[in-house]
């Protein structure tokens, strides 16, 4: 009887090995070149006597969002009605006129148990616009167990919503900065009959364009006025894919103790081995059926 247990575990090891190896994670890495970007530190920068334009892309698919700093000593009015992304050619608009809810409830039920003894659950959301300007909602619960001396039950809410229109003119106050996030640069892995899909784990595929032949070229362009003044100043910080690179999950990652004031982790975190600013990638699987060339 033992032998048969020890069998049907090891046939049960065997299966579960099995699916476990036919799906494995790939990195597929794309390098872009901003025009008269610098890198500087963890990001890509355009500067001139007005403002800096800061890019960080890395993330999956690739955030095109920026960070505009004023550097003058008066408000800068970012017109987003006539900021664009322009993606292979399409344009695409970052004011799209919507309308956000900030709202507030709380909500209580009391019912009454056999014994006399009322449960007392209550809860309280908040719905809003984060710093990074996304639409977030955080929830508070609150519990307890009260006696009160009443059969039945009752519910009790209350609460409030306030709605707001998104801002088509974005205030930059002197001396300070504003997020502007809305898109993602590209979610799909490119497929190329040279680029190998599955690299081995010391193995790296990729391929390499220039501006006239990248499969993906696109740009920001930012218009704005300084202070009371009616001339609008505009920018346009324009990228191309110059590098794609496919690459397995031990090339793109390693495991490491987190160490933080001195004491260290006891479980390992697994981390990029880099994050470059002027990179992002999109990770896909490899299956039985999968492919091997993009």
């Amino acid at each position: 009887m033992k032998s048969k247990n020890l069998l049907i575990v090891l046939i049960l090891t065997g299966l579960l090995t099995a699916c476990a190896s036919s799906v494995s994670t790939f990195y597929q890495v794309f390098k872009a070149n901003g025009d008269g970007l610098v890198k500087t530190g963890n990001s890509l920068v355009f500067e001139d006597e007005n403002c800096i334009v800061s890019y960080n892309l890395w993330s999956e698919g690739g955030n095109i969002g920026f960070r505009f700093y004023n550097k003058t000593d008066q408000n800068i009015f970012l017109n987003l009605d006539e900021c664009f992304l322009v993606f292979n050619g399409n344009a695409y608009n970052y004011f799209k006129n919507r309308t956000y809810a900030f709202s507030s409830g709380t909500g209580v039920e009391i019912t009454s148990g056999l014994g006399g003894t009322t449960s007392v659950v209550g809860s309280n959301s908040v719905t809003g616009i984060n710093y990074l300007s996304f639409l977030q909602t955080d929830a508070v619960s609150i519990g307890g167990t009260q006696s009160m001396y009443f059969s039945g039950s009752s519910n009790v809410s209350k609460g409030y919503a306030v709605t707001f229109n998104e801002e088509k003119i974005v205030c930059i106050p002197s001396k300070t900065a504003k997020i502007i996030n809305e898109y993602s640069i590209n979610k799909t892995p490119y497929r190329d009959c040279d680029l190998l899909r599955f690299p081995s784990g010391k193995e790296t595929a990729e391929k390499t364009f220039e501006k006239q032949n990248s499969p993906y070229v696109f740009s920001n362009r930012i218009v704005f006025r300084i202070g009371q003044s009616e001339a609008e100043k505009k920018i346009e910080n324009g990228f191309y894919i110059s590098e794609i690179t496919n690459l397995s999950l031990s090339k793109m990652t390693t495991r490491e103790h987190e160490v933080f004031c001195g004491q260290k982790d006891d479980e390992k975190t697994t981390y990029f081995k880099e994050a470059p600013p002027d990179e992002f990638y999109v990770t896909y699987k490899k299956t039985e059926s999968s492919f091997w060339h993009h």
